[in-house]
């Protein structure tokens, strides 16, 4: 689990969160949403010690990252996985050669048994055939993919995603979506991703912290957004005519399930 207690950070005297705290479980994907500007991505960033907050605290597990030496934020840095929005992929290097970068630069493992982990990240997903090619010879799924098989290659407690569906077409952000739930459970590991995607939201979102105007607005897992009052969060949620009824003819069906 990761908590975030009582963050607060200024840029050039200007407060853009305020006060934050939430808690992001372990096993789950937990999301991050919120318009543009809100704070979400400050938020993430602190939350993995790019930035620091000018108050409160980050723990890792009970692990306060504030008070770690450089020893141990080196070992913190072994446990996370990053999924980069435009997946960050290395131009001049093969798919095995992006998702053995970590390995070599991180690992303690022989040539061989890098290789080895490399193959079953690649395989884990679906991409057991593009071994030897380079991301200009794949689709951007594909390269979301690969992008997947690199932040879980030196097997992570804690992984970040920063819009992995951004450049996607519906269905690939679903198998894209579907495919990080199932590594979350698989392994079980401590997913945030942050996302504008409410595709996202309402289909793997177990754990959903609202971020608005820097603040932590509403916390709730997919099923029981449908029930918030949150006028803030159901204008960004349910923007959308669709999402709208979505959320009338969803509410309905779980209101009916209880009272059976």
């Amino acid at each position: 689990m990761i908590e975030a207690r009582n963050v607060s950070k200024w840029f050039d005297g200007q407060r853009v969160l305020y006060d934050i705290s939430a808690e992001f479980e372990t096993g789950k994907t937990n999301l991050i949403i919120g318009q543009s500007g809100s704070g979400k991505t400050v938020f993430m960033k602190c939350l993995i010690g790019l930035l620091s907050p000018e108050e409160g605290d980050i723990l890792y597990d009970g692990r306060m990252f504030r008070t770690m030496n450089a020893q141990e934020k080196r070992t913190l840095r072994t446990e996370i996985g990053m999924l980069f929005q435009g997946s960050a992929l290395f131009d001049n290097e093969t798919v095995l050669g992006n998702v053995m970068f970590p390995l070599k630069m991180f690992s303690q493992l022989s040539r061989d048994e890098q290789l080895e982990r490399a193959h079953f990240c690649i395989n884990r997903v679906g991409l057991s055939n593009a071994d030897e090619k380079f991301p200009s010879e794949i689709s951007g799924g594909m390269q979301k993919r690969v992008a997947i098989a690199r932040a879980i290659a030196l097997n992570p407690k804690y992984l970040f995603c920063d819009e992995p569906n951004s450049g996607l077409d519906p269905k690939t952000s679903i198998l894209i979506d579907e495919l990080l739930s199932d590594i979350t459970h698989e392994y079980g590991i401590t997913t945030i991703i942050n996302t504008h995607d409410m595709n996202s939201v309402l289909g793997i979102g177990e754990h959903i912290v609202f971020i608005n105007k820097g603040h932590c607005d509403w916390t709730g897992s997919d099923r029981n957004i449908f029930r918030s009052t949150n006028e803030d969060l159901n204008d960004f949620v349910f923007a959308s005519k669709l999402f709208k009824e979505v959320k009338t003819f969803l509410k309905r069906e779980y209101e009916a399930e209880e009272n059976i």
